[in-house]
C-alpha cells in the first residue's frame, strides 16, 4: 500500500488493512511456495512450459494437496530493484488468484524485463491464461 493511502486512512480513522479474518484467504503461506533449489530443479526437469509475451510458465504434478509457486528472476533482467519489482509483482499474482489455480501443482514462473513496466490487469490475464489447462494430473493405468 502506498503512503498516501495509509495518511488518509488514518486521518478519518478507518482501517487502513484488513481484519484477519478479511485477509486469511489472501495470504502466501511458506507451504505454498518453491524454496529449495532441489524443488525447483525438480520441476525444470519433469515440467511442461507454456510462454506468453511477458511469462513463462514450467509446472509438473507434485502429489500433494496445495499448488507450490517459485519465481525465477534472471540477472540479466536488470538491477537488484528492478529484479525485486519484479518478483513482488509475480509473487503478488500468485497471492491474489492462488484459489483459482487447481492444486497439485509446482509452477515456477520466469518472466521477462517487460513485467517490470507491463500493466498489472495484462500481467494477471497472461498468468492467468497460462495456467488455464492445467488439470490435475492424469493418473496412468496398468
Amino acid at each position: 500500500m502506498d503512503a498516501k493511502f495509509l495518511r488518509d486512512a488514518a486521518k478519518s480513522g478507518a482501517s487502513a488493512l484488513p481484519s484477519r479474518a478479511e485477509g486469511a484467504s489472501l495470504r502466501f503461506p511458506r507451504d505454498a511456495r518453491l524454496l529449495r533449489r532441489s524443488e525447483f530443479d525438480a520441476v525444470y526437469r519433469d515440467a511442461r512450459r507454456r510462454s506468453g509475451r511477458h511469462l513463462t510458465v514450467f509446472f509438473r504434478p507434485n502429489g500433494l494437496e496445495r499448488t507450490r509457486f517459485g519465481i525465477s528472476v534472471k540477472r540479466a533482467l536488470g538491477g537488484s530493484v528492478v529484479r525485486n519489482r519484479i518478483r513482488r509483482r509475480v509473487r503478488e499474482m500468485f497471492r491474489l488468484h492462488r484459489m483459482e489455480i487447481p492444486a497439485g501443482w509446482d509452477i515456477v514462473v520466469h518472466p521477462r524485463s517487460s513485467v517490470a513496466t507491463a500493466e498489472f490487469r495484462t500481467l494477471e490475464t497472461e498468468l492467468l491464461n497460462l495456467l488455464q489447462n492445467v488439470r490435475q494430473p492424469e493418473t496412468k493405468e496398468l
